[in-house]
Formats: C-alpha cells, sequence, structure tokens
C-alpha cells in the first residue's frame, strides 16, 4: 500500500526468564502497514496455540483486505473490516478451544496497529498495549481490559497499589474465550517523528514507561531498540514471555506533504 509517508517496522519475541514455552506471537507486513501482536492463555501450549490462530488469521485475511483495498477505504470501511476479521478469528479459537479437550480455556490479547493514509487505526482486546512516543513524551494509546484498570477507573486502588498489585495480569477481555468479543478500534492523527510501541504484559509489567521511553531512544534502529527493550525486561526478571513491536512514522513525501501534514495536525 502507498503511504504518503515512510513507515519502519521491526519486531522481536523472547520466552523470558521464567517461562519454558513463548505464548506471544507477533507479525509485521509492511506491504499492508500491518502490525499485530497476541499474548495467548490457557493450559498446555493453549495459549501459544491461540495467539498464533489470531495472529496467523489477521496477518491473512485482513491483509488481503487491506491490500485489495490499498489506501482507498475509509475509515469506517476499515473499522467494520477489522471487526469481521476479529470475529472470525474469535470464532474459530473459540471453536477449537471446544473441539479439543488439550485446548480448553485457550484465549489471547490482541494489540494491532494499521497505519493508513489518513492515521492510524488501532484495535485491542485485553492488556496488550500500545504506547505513543512523540518527541520526549511517551503516552499510552490503548486502555487494559482487565480487572487492575477497572479497580483504578473507580479509584479502589493507587496507580502505586496497582504496580505491585498480585492480580494485574487478570484480563476481563480476551478473543477466543466466548462466542462474541467486543474489540476497541480508534483512530488516531500521526505526525512525522512519531514512534509506536507494540507490547505484551512482559514488558509493560517490567519496564515503567520513563524506562521505555528511555530504551525506545536509546538506538535509531527499531530492531536493537527492540532488542534492547526485551534486554531490559530481562534484566528487571523476565517473569513472562517479552514482545515489543515498534513502529516509526518519517517525514511525508514532498508530493503529499501538504495534504498530509494538514490532516496530522488536526
Amino acid at each position: 500500500m502507498s503511504l504518503p509517508y515512510p513507515l519502519e517496522l521491526a519486531g522481536l519475541t523472547d520466552v523470558g526468564r521464567a517461562r519454558n514455552n513463548n505464548e506471544d506471537a507477533f507479525a509485521v507486513d509492511p506491504d499492508t502497514a500491518l502490525a499485530v501482536l497476541a499474548d495467548g492463555m490457557g493450559g498446555y501450549n493453549a495459549g501459544e496455540v491461540a495467539s498464533q490462530m489470531l495472529v496467523g488469521f489477521l496477518q491473512s485475511e485482513l491483509g488481503r483486505w487491506l491490500r485489495e483495498v490499498k489506501g482507498h477505504a475509509p475509515p469506517e470501511a476499515v473499522r467494520r473490516a477489522i471487526e469481521i476479521c476479529v470475529d472470525n478469528a474469535n470464532r474459530a479459537i473459540f471453536s477449537a478451544a471446544h473441539s479439543n479437550p488439550r485446548y480448553s480455556g485457550m484465549g489471547t490479547t490482541l494489540v494491532m496497529a494499521v497505519f493508513r493514509p489518513e492515521g492510524l487505526c488501532v484495535a485491542h482486546v485485553g492488556d496488550s498495549r500500545l504506547y505513543r512516543l512523540r518527541g520526549d513524551r511517551i503516552e499510552r494509546v490503548t486502555k487494559d481490559h482487565s480487572l487492575l484498570q477497572e479497580q483504578l477507573d473507580a479509584g479502589l486502588i493507587t496507580p502505586e497499589q496497582a504496580a505491585v498489585a498480585a492480580h494485574k495480569n487478570l484480563v476481563t477481555r480476551a478473543v477466543g474465550v466466548a462466542e462474541q468479543v467486543q474489540v476497541d478500534i480508534a483512530f488516531h492523527p500521526i505526525q512525522p517523528g512519531d514512534q509506536y510501541l507494540l507490547c505484551s504484559d512482559g514488558l509493560s509489567d517490567m519496564l515503567d514507561d520513563e524506562r521505555l521511553l528511555a530504551l525506545c531512544q536509546r538506538s535509531p534502529n527499531l530492531t536493537e531498540a527492540a532488542r534492547q527493550l526485551i534486554a531490559g525486561a530481562n534484566d528487571q526478571g523476565g517473569r513472562d514471555n517479552i514482545t515489543a513491536v515498534l513502529a516509526r512514522v518519517g517525514p511525508p513525501m514532498r508530493t503529499e506533504s501538504k495534504s498530509w501534514w494538514n490532516l496530522a495536525r488536526r
């Protein structure tokens, strides 16, 4: 797909220091400007199955649709395509979990970024996150679907208490655990120089926002930055699988700069 701005994508995943298998999965596709990350859950290797099913399905089915429409679909069409693809993937995972006892109870989180000419479309379910780095600031774009987040929203606990809570990984939404799933989808304006971080909780639980920002800024190479993030999480204990996917937006192309830059500033 032709975008009015250059886009770099990179990602790495690591088993961490406490797990024997990696239930995270991710995919980056420069041709469709798509980045997908999933963090699976379930007994045996079921979480690994769920996350790989979801990532593979979205890369294939949503990727096919994005290639067909190129950059010409309006935002509502993109939203509807994501809803349909996530729903189909959810049904496939749910069906697999109920047809094979080994996969009983499996599910997965989702965070996905689709870069479009008009801006960034973000979809997520669960507690995998997307952060935006703009200048010297980092901001979490997604809001966790978790028991901890609900308690924070209700004022039952403080952010300081949340940082050390024992139940921080209890999600209230996941793909594949029920016949239907609600996916949050939002569109965000893009500015030249923006960098985005998609990550599983194996990274965000280990490193606070300041450390995430510092490690992302340490290397101009996105793959090396992802490696630094994973190393930082492992240095803090690596209690879970760790996945970091990075995207960086370059300056607008000369022929498209005026119209795209005006849209980005809205």
